[in-house]
């Protein structure tokens, strides 16, 4: 199965974080399960870093690098199929980043791993 990692399932799964539930550590670690992280969360925890509301014990490119090669995730980049969904989804969800991992799940046929519920309101599946 194709796993795309909310931005918050990626860091929880990295810190080995308890907020991260059983069910979606389980599929993360599967070996026959493949996890992405969009390019989008990479953004969003960029500009978290630098407004001071993410704080990590690596340097940025340091810890992303790190922890995809360790945990064999792969960055998923945002095509223009992706932009043109975005365009069309409902706007169930304001943020501008979980939209965008929204649509990129849409387009590829991804399962997202994240706890926001306001994701089933799309035309996804939330695992969790």
């Amino acid at each position: 199965m194709k796993l795309l990692l909310d931005t918050h399932s990626f860091l929880w799964f990295t810190a080995g974080s308890e907020r991260l539930s059983i069910a979606a550590r389980t599929l993360i670690e599967s070996p026959t399960n493949q996890s992405y992280l969009s390019m989008a969360s990479l953004w969003e925890m960029a500009i978290k870093l630098s407004i001071g509301k993410l704080q990590l014990v690596q340097p940025f490119e340091t810890f992303i690098t790190d922890q995809i090669d360790l945990n064999g995730i792969e960055i998923l980049q945002i095509k223009t199929d992706h932009i043109i969904a975005v365009a069309s989804l409902p706007f169930y969800h304001r943020d501008p980043f979980d939209r965008l991992i929204i649509a990129q799940a849409q387009v590829d046929g991804f399962s997202i791993v994240g706890a926001d519920v306001a994701f089933d309101a799309y035309e996804i599946q939330r695992l969790w």
